[in-house]
């Protein structure tokens, strides 16, 4: 059912072709009315001519352009170009017969000038032509243009919602895993009934706040994350007692540089928990610089032949996670030696990511 927006738009649409039709009539009249007297029958004839001119003009703009020049087939575009031009040629010189026979009648002295020149007619009618067909084209073009753009959004929009599904469905993997290895320290700490578990639940509480709230954030604060580093390796500290052996180096030169969250702490939980103990200790080195540039962390843990080669979840989630956030901005080295698991990590920071 047609609407009244719709009929207006049309009827508005048909207006302006009248219009320009009728100004090309005009040019007709004033571009053949040179050395006339007669004006009358240069109107006559410029009336003649405008079936042809605008049978020709609908044809290219509403056939040819869109249905084979804009869609690349090129070849029937050339012939449907040149059948068209072959019976627009033959019709301008029906015109000038009619120009001949029905207004001189038949005395060729008395034609208008402009109207025996077969060449000044074929240019007259197909400039009127050419410049609406490149209306046209260009209009195609803008049109074509704005869907690519419109589409390429959309492409992007779509990759966007990919993203962050699979960045939500990484950070679901990191909470049931960090919570078990936590709540299982706390479980033993409980058994023991053991005066150190009022602190371990409140660092516990913190991480959770950081882990459940903080982690939901794109960004967070790099002291954020090495706060709740260090609230997670005293956790460990209390369970290990006095078989773990943590060195600790971190050189920071602003307190605004930020960082994914939950980005390091894998590294570390992956360091406690696939880490062996030698000659009676678990040993951790971990060292982190960081300035407005870049941040260069890296970890070591005592390792064994016997637990060599074993990558949790945790960095097998954070290598993805890298990928995802830090494309073409990080590089990760994990080396797995006999004697110790070596982790380095090269990141840009989010002010140059």
């Amino acid at each position: 059912m047609f609407t009244k927006q719709f009929i207006l738009k049309k009827v508005a649409q048909v207006i302006l072709h009248v219009l320009f039709w009728v100004c090309v009539l005009f040019f007709y009249t004033y571009f053949f009315d040179t050395n006339s007297s007669k004006f009358e029958d240069t109107l006559l004839f410029s009336l003649f001519l405008m079936p042809t001119t605008i049978a020709t003009t609908y044809v290219s703009t509403y056939k040819l352009i869109p249905q084979y020049l804009m869609t690349k087939r090129y070849w029937r575009f050339a012939l449907y170009s040149l059948y068209t031009l072959i019976i627009s040629i033959y019709l301008l010189v029906v015109s000038i017969f009619f120009s001949l026979i029905y207004i001189s009648n038949f005395e060729y002295a008395e034609m208008n000038p402009a109207t025996k020149n077969i060449i000044f007619i074929i240019t007259a009618v197909y400039l009127v032509v050419f410049v609406v067909s490149a209306f046209k084209l260009l209009k195609l073009n803008l049109e074509q243009v704005s869907k690519t753009k419109a589409l390429e959004t959309k492409i992007l929009d779509t990759q966007l919602k990919l993203k962050e599904q699979e960045l939500n469905y990484l950070k679901m993997q990191i909470h049931p895993h960090f919570l078990f290895n936590t709540l299982n320290t706390m479980y033993g700490f409980a058994l023991k009934k053991a005066d150190e578990t009022p602190d371990m639940i409140l660092k516990l509480s913190n991480l959770l706040d950081y882990l459940l709230y903080q982690a939901e954030k794109p960004f967070v604060l790099l002291s954020e994350e090495i706060a709740h580093i260090k609230d997670y390796i005293e956790l460990e500290k209390l369970r290990f007692n006095d078989t773990l052996d943590v060195q600790i180096n971190i050189s920071k030169t602003s307190e605004s540089i930020m960082i994914a969250p939950m980005l390091l702490i894998p590294f570390i939980e992956n360091s406690f928990k696939h880490g062996s103990i030698q000659n009676g200790v678990l040993r951790i080195d971990i060292e982190l610089t960081a300035s407005l540039d870049q941040i260069h962390f890296r970890i070591k843990n005592s390792n064994s032949e016997s637990s060599s080669s074993k990558q949790g979840i945790g960095l097998e989630n954070i290598k993805k996670r890298l990928e995802l956030l830090y494309p073409n901005n990080h590089e990760l080295t994990i080396r797995d030696d006999t004697d110790a698991f070596h982790v380095e990590l090269h990141l840009k920071t989010i002010g140059n990511a």
